[in-house]
């Protein structure tokens, strides 16, 4: 014989009514002005799915919508991805870019382009500022956070300390969709005066192109003389992609460091 027993929530209980009244017409729009037949079971929604399973379960789809909210917000979302180029192109995206795309209004917009922006920063947390820099590995995701959805290039530099901490953080130079004009000067300005030990460059292809270009290398070479000139050794170059990072040190492309001068006897 098993004993009997009683659940603490009563799952099959339900309020009873007399029915309906007389004249009752049923609604046949369902919550999200949806007809009725179309609705799926809670379970199924992107909301309920959230709340039940994690946020991993969902869909890009699933995701955008529950940031666009109200009606038919998944078909809206697909409209948009599809209209933008998918989550790599939403990632470029302006409030004004998503405007034009059918259903998508103000509120859900900002949301949208609000959500981006935070998860941005939220990569830029990766940056490992107490710890000793060994090697790109250890700066890959902070700089694919920094960096990916711009649609300029941008360059940066990574100014470390003597135990290879990074100290400074800097973007001194924006240029076009395919090309950043670099100036020394720029470079080196706020390494000199933050007291920098040595530096990492870094800087952007838009196009998704990882390989290094000439004028990439050209500059690199430049900038590797002056760093020795100035005692602010340039330790590696970064290339970042929305898939990626390039390390030139990864490659062997960095300049191998001049020899030092004899000393007079």
């Amino acid at each position: 014989m098993h004993e009997h027993v009683s659940y603490p929530f009563e799952y099959a209980r339900r309020a009873r009514s007399a029915g309906p009244p007389i004249g009752f017409i049923p609604d046949l729009e369902g919550p999200e002005g949806e007809p009725a037949s179309l609705q799926v079971p809670a379970i199924e929604r992107p909301r309920e799915r959230m709340v039940t399973f994690g946020p991993a379960a969902l869909s890009n789809v699933e995701l955008i919508a529950l940031l666009l909210g109200g009606g038919r917000s998944e078909q809206r979302a697909l409209t948009l991805l599809q209209q933008v180029g998918g989550i790599t192109g939403l990632l470029r995206c302006v409030p004004d870019d998503l405007l034009a795309a059918p259903g998508i209004g103000e509120a859900s917009a900002t949301a949208v382009c609000a959500a981006i922006e935070l998860a941005r920063r939220i990569g830029q947390l990766e940056m490992p500022f107490e710890s000793s820099i060994q090697g790109p590995e250890d700066v890959r995701r902070y700089v694919r956070a920094s960096l990916r959805g711009r649609s300029q290039e941008v360059f940066v530099v990574l100014g470390l300390d003597s135990r290879q901490r990074v100290r400074l953080v800097r973007e001194v130079a924006v240029g076009s969709v395919s090309h950043v004009d670099v100036h020394p000067r720029e470079v080196f300005r706020p390494l000199v005066r933050a007291g920098s030990h040595s530096v990492i460059l870094v800087h952007n292809h838009p196009s998704g192109e990882l390989r290094p270009s000439a004028a990439d290398l050209r500059i690199t070479h430049r900038l590797v003389e002056l760093g020795e000139l100035l005692g602010i050794p340039v330790l590696d170059h970064l290339i970042a992609t929305d898939d990626g990072v390039t390390s030139f040190a990864g490659l062997g492309l960095m300049p191998a460091p001049s020899p030092a001068p004899e000393e007079c006897g």
